[in-house]
């Protein structure tokens, strides 16, 4: 019932957005997703915590479009190290109205991959197999929450046929999200000349949920010796932010029309 009343929702709304003169369309608000938090402290490097990396990148950021593009408004789903259930952070950007959602994250390799390094930029989208183990492991933080099974109908991160609800709740706006996720790849490579692991399409609960252009960054490996460092260092967060920056900035111009 849940999933159909959501679906409706979400078709409901691309089918007003399509109503709407184009030249009415402005970007005017920006929710940034640090991963994780409080007790889901996600992927764990040699001295380091995702949870910190992504919270840290994601107030820089923060802090860059308020001085740079004052115009928008920007709604962060946590500022500092606590809980936020998946559910809820979609939720936040769907009561906000967001125009872009941005999910701040570190990726990581199990022992015997650590020199794979690079950066990646996820959307929702029908998955393939071999992408599945990518999308449980960034959903895998809804066991820690309460009634989880109620709360994602019946969803179990672990359970690969529970990929078929996701299916379900598949972002309509697919195609806006590509385009920006690709700038954000772009920007990683040109500016800092970071290795591309390039976009995927992938189950990632809380980018399904979002009724907006929506994308989860992974800024680099926290498993990664050297990109560890580098994603811990205020040069290399800085510049992260900056690349995600220039994006957006690029993504305004092209999508909004004057």
């Amino acid at each position: 019932m849940k999933i159909k009343l959501l679906v409706t929702i979400l078709l409901f709304s691309l089918l007003v957005i399509e109503k709407v003169p184009a030249q009415s369309y402005k970007i005017k608000t920006i929710v940034i997703d640090p991963g994780h938090g409080g007790r889901k402290p996600g992927a764990s490097g040699s001295f380091s915590k995702e949870k910190d990396i992504s919270l840290k990148v994601a107030l820089k950021l923060g802090a860059l479009l308020h001085e740079e593009m004052p115009e928008i408004k920007i709604i962060f789903t946590r500022k500092t190290d606590i809980d936020v259930d998946l559910y809820r952070r979609a939720e936040i950007a769907n009561e906000a109205k967001a125009d872009l959602f941005i999910s701040v994250h570190c990726n990581s390799m199990p022992p015997g991959n650590k020199h794979i390094k690079g950066v990646e930029t996820l959307v929702a989208g029908s998955h393939r197999l071999k992408e599945q183990d990518a999308a449980i492991r960034e959903n895998a933080d809804i066991k820690l929450e309460k009634n989880y099974k109620s709360k994602y109908d019946g969803y179990d991160p672990g359970n690969p046929s529970s990929f078929i609800l996701l299916s379900l709740l598949k972002n309509t706006f697919r195609d806006k999200s590509i385009k920006f996720a690709k700038l954000v790849q772009n920007s990683y490579v040109k500016r800092d000349e970071r290795f591309s692991r390039g976009v995927k399409e992938q189950g990632v609960l809380v980018l399904q949920r979002c009724g907006m252009p929506a994308v989860l960054t992974e800024v680099g490996f926290i498993s990664n010796t050297e990109e560890e460092k580098y994603i811990n260092s205020q040069k290399g967060q800085n510049e992260i932010a900056n690349s995600i920056l220039e994006a957006i900035k690029t993504y305004k111009k092209n999508i909004e029309v004057k």
